[in-house]
């Protein structure tokens, strides 16, 4: 399947395709759309003229559209599950269960919040004063390949939610949830132009999208590399944006966690998506008494994990999204091991037969043995790779958990919720879980400190974040 540009409720071609590689067999899929800066005017242009019939309709009325769009994807879930597998290389399982249900519920949160959106007022003896929060215009959306219709409807939803017309750029490694999106939006009756999707690349779709003084505002999600770029571009030209970016998240198991549940636990953290995903715990900190014990299960409970075909039930860990992900990953395993690294299972690539024998697989690896300031334990791998930490005091354990220059997340595993609480204070993190991990409420802010991020996520924050307050003062 070619993955197009959707642009005025149509699916229409750039002047350019290239290759869509599917990740477990490393052979073309088909053709993704290579937009450029005429596309992305095109699109801009055709959000400018949807805008103001989008942005008088009652909350309840666009929840409606957003509704829609939900139902169509829940129908369709099987053709998105795979498509998504298919792009990304992640099991099947994982986007029947967990990516596209997410991306649903996306749009029916926010049909829901549209309407129970509220604002602030104040009275005193001579006026009343009230803030009135209004939509932009036109922003720009921009996600990663990771969870590619997940975080895509995570942004678009709220921004739709709140009155804005949207352009957005998916990742040109994972296209095709989104050209089935433009599909569903047509089939929904979304109105033309409310909903644009721009496919291509970074340089050539995405700067001209951040750089077009039309776009009131820039929603991203991927490297903090880019994050920076964007930041600055916005800058100079005072446009509102919203940095999700890396992270190198500890996952802090205390002496008296229950390391049965905590080893289970890890495992998911460090490797689900293939360790693809901002919120993976790849830093293992683990109290020196219950480090052997710990370890054992850990390992044992990694090798277990069922590594295979994507497209098959069964597999648990697939593979990873690009030939040079796969070349970076192995990168950073090479200077692991350069590093001084002890590998416990793990630490190269794996070959898969039949059908993925060329596909780009690389072992659940864990290392032992690196100090906390070795690169491969400062610089985010973004692949399937944890390290462990030991840590002696609780203090030595915050320490650890502080010493990078990212804070996205933390989990802390303890049966002690005074500590647990104590400790949560002092974490220099967006998120902290407590005896769990990936637990979110849509209700709640999203995102981190440090380098991990700029502005928040989620509930009335993103509803906030899509609009824009007035003061409104009348005398009395």
């Amino acid at each position: 399947m070619d993955a197009l540009n959707f642009i005025d409720g149509h699916h229409v071609h750039a002047r350019e395709f290239v290759d869509n590689l599917e990740p477990a067999t490393g052979r073309p899929c088909g053709k993704v759309a290579s937009s450029d800066a005429t596309d992305v005017e095109t699109a801009i242009e055709a959000a400018q003229r949807a805008f103001p019939l989008w942005s008088r309709l009652p909350a309840s009325e666009r929840g409606r559209y957003m509704r829609s769009i939900a139902r169509i994807v829940e129908r369709d879930l099987e053709k998105f599950a795979r498509a998504e597998t298919v792009d990304s290389g992640k099991p099947i399982t994982t986007s029947r269960t967990l990516d596209i249900p997410r991306a649903i519920k996306n749009f029916d949160f926010f049909a829901d919040a549209a309407t129970q959106f509220g604002s602030e007022s104040h009275a005193n003896e001579s006026s009343l004063n009230y803030t009135l929060r209004q939509p932009l215009g036109v922003v720009g959306c921009i996600s990663p390949w990771n969870l590619p219709l997940y975080l895509l409807t995570w942004k678009i939803a709220p921004a739709l939610a709140a009155g804005n017309t949207v352009v957005a750029k998916p990742s040109e490694v994972t296209p095709l949830t989104a050209h089935l999106l433009g599909a569903a939006c047509a089939e929904a009756g979304l109105p033309h132009g409310v909903l644009n999707l721009v496919q291509g690349l970074g340089p050539r779709a995405g700067a001209p999208l951040v750089q077009h003084p039309g776009v009131k505002e820039i929603s991203f999600t991927g490297s903090t590399r880019v994050g920076q770029e964007i930041a600055l571009a916005c800058a100079r030209r005072l446009a509102k944006c919203s940095l999700e970016l890396g992270g190198k998240n500890a996952l802090i198991v205390f002496e008296d966690a229950d390391l049965d549940e905590a080893s289970t636990l890890a495992v998911r953290a460090a490797f689900s998506n293939q360790g693809q995903i901002c919120l993976c715990g790849s830093r293992i900190l683990v109290h020196e008494s219950v480090r052997a014990q710990f370890t054992e299960q850990l390992v044992a409970k990694t090798r277990a994990l069922v590594q295979g075909d994507p497209l098959e039930p069964a597999t648990e860990q697939g593979a990873l999204v690009s030939q040079a992900h796969l070349d970076k990953v192995l990168g950073c395993l090479a200077l692991a091991k350069s590093e001084g690294g002890r590998v416990l299972t793990g630490g190269g690539r794996a070959r898969i037969e039949g059908r993925c024998a060329e596909g780009f697989f690389v072992q659940p690896t864990l290392i032992d043995g690196l100090h906390a300031h070795t690169r491969t334990n400062q610089e985010e791998i973004f692949g399937p790779v944890a390290t462990l930490l030991p840590f002696k005091t609780d203090a030595e354990a915050i320490e650890l958990a502080n010493s990078t220059r990212y804070g996205l997340a933390a989990s802390v595993l303890t049966r002690d919720l005074k500590r647990a609480h104590l400790v949560a204070q002092r974490l220099e993190s967006g998120i902290v879980w407590i005896n769990c991990w990936m637990v979110r409420d849509l209700r709640t802010p999203f995102g981190g400190v440090k380098e991990s991020g700029l502005g928040r996520e989620g509930g009335n924050e993103a509803m906030r974040f899509f609009t824009e307050a007035k003061n409104v003062t009348v005398a009395l």
